[in-house]
């Protein structure tokens, strides 16, 4: 299936590696011009040689400066923006009662402000082509459980992408999400549990996933690049769970 994505300009956030690499390499696939913003030259550095064309950007999610500088930076060297994919994003804290404010403060910042700020920004570049936003949250952002603070910032990010949709369709740019549940690739907090506690994590995949397995980075950026594509154009404002059946109270 041609998903209409070739020469289409795409900037994605925490592009260098796991999920984000995973997204950058599908678009990629799809003959589209790749930017990845993330901290750290040698993952930058990586990308740009793995993928003939892209353009790395340093990028600090929770500097405001650095957030503006990142789309004007992108539309300088390719000329436009199609697809914004705020797939930055980071855990801290612990359970809701003994989690001390500030980790709730740097929770919102990297997984909610930061995709607010950028998504705003883009905008008028968007309206332009009739792009899109994707915004990454998680399954999380849905349930009680893991850390308070991460899933407290998703679940905003998830209302966000509700809110900014209806808004942002009546001027042709679409918002729409992905929420991905337990992904394992390498380097990963789930690829650490597993090599930490085989036995363990094979309970809780029993326990916890219809599915049987883990989720991968490749299987959630199959879903991101079609929610991008004009093939997902009746797609507004939702956020599309991939999870295996985790979250299956849904």
């Amino acid at each position: 299936m041609d998903l209409g994505l070739k020469d289409k300009v795409v900037l994605i956030t925490g592009g260098t590696r796991g999920i984000g690499r995973a997204i950058a390499e599908a678009f990629f696939t799809e003959g589209a011009r790749v930017a990845v913003a993330a901290r750290g030259d040698d993952g930058l550095r990586a990308v740009e040689a793995a993928l003939p064309g892209a353009k790395g950007f340093s990028f600090d999610a929770f500097a405001a400066d650095s957030r503006a500088e990142l789309v004007e930076a992108v539309v300088r060297h390719f000329g436009r923006l199609d697809v914004l994919v705020n797939n930055a994003g980071a855990s801290y804290g612990a359970d809701a009662a003994t989690t001390p404010l500030e980790d709730y403060r740097r929770a919102m910042e990297i997984n909610f402000f930061a995709a607010v700020d950028l998504a705003l920004r883009a905008l008028p570049h968007l309206e332009a082509v009739g792009g899109t936003v994707v915004n990454v949250s998680s399954i999380w952002g849905r349930e009680a459980g893991g850390k308070a603070p991460y899933n407290a910032a998703k679940a905003a990010l998830i209302s966000f992408t509700k809110a900014l949709g209806d808004a942002a369709i009546r001027r042709g740019v679409r918002v729409v999400g992905v929420a991905p549940g337990s992904i394992r690739h390498p380097g990963g907090s789930w690829d650490r549990r597993v090599q930490e506690d085989p036995e363990g994590m094979r309970a809780f995949v029993a326990a916890n996933i219809p599915a049987g397995r883990f989720g991968t980075a490749e299987e959630v950026a199959a879903a991101v690049v079609f929610l991008a594509s004009p093939r997902a154009s009746w797609i507004v404002g939702t956020t599309v769970v991939v999870d295996g059946g985790q979250s299956k109270m849904f």
